[in-house]
C-alpha cells in the first residue's frame, strides 16, 4: 500500500485500484484495449466524516465501488480515486 501525503476532506476517501484481470477464468490472456476498469481497490487515506456521520471504512480496507465513481488522481506516479464514502457499495 502506497503512503501518500494527502488528507481527504469531510467524507472523502482515497482509494488505490486494484490491478484489472489480465486472464479470465478459463486461461484466456485479456488483451490491453478489452480490459474494464477494475471496481475493486484498497483503502489508503480517509477524511474524518461530517457532523452527522462519521465514515465506516478504515485504511486498508478493501472495497467495491461503481465502475464511473470517483476523481481520478496521479500522485508520485500512482494512480488513485477520490471519492465520496457513499459511492463505496460494499467492504470485502
Amino acid at each position: 500500500m502506497a503512503k501518500v501525503n494527502i488528507k481527504p476532506l469531510a467524507d472523502r476517501v482515497l482509494i488505490e485500484p486494484m490491478a484489472a484481470e489480465t486472464k479470465t477464468a478459463s486461461g484466456l490472456y485479456i488483451p490491453d484495449t478489452a480490459k474494464e476498469k477494475p471496481q475493486k481497490g484498497k483503502v489508503v487515506a480517509v477524511g474524518p466524516g461530517t457532523k452527522d456521520e462519521k465514515v465506516t471504512v478504515k485504511v486498508g480496507d478493501t472495497v467495491l465501488y461503481g465502475k464511473y465513481a470517483g476523481t481520478e488522481l496521479k500522485l508520485e506516479g500512482t494512480d488513485f480515486l477520490m471519492m465520496r464514502e457513499s459511492d463505496i457499495l460494499a467492504i470485502i
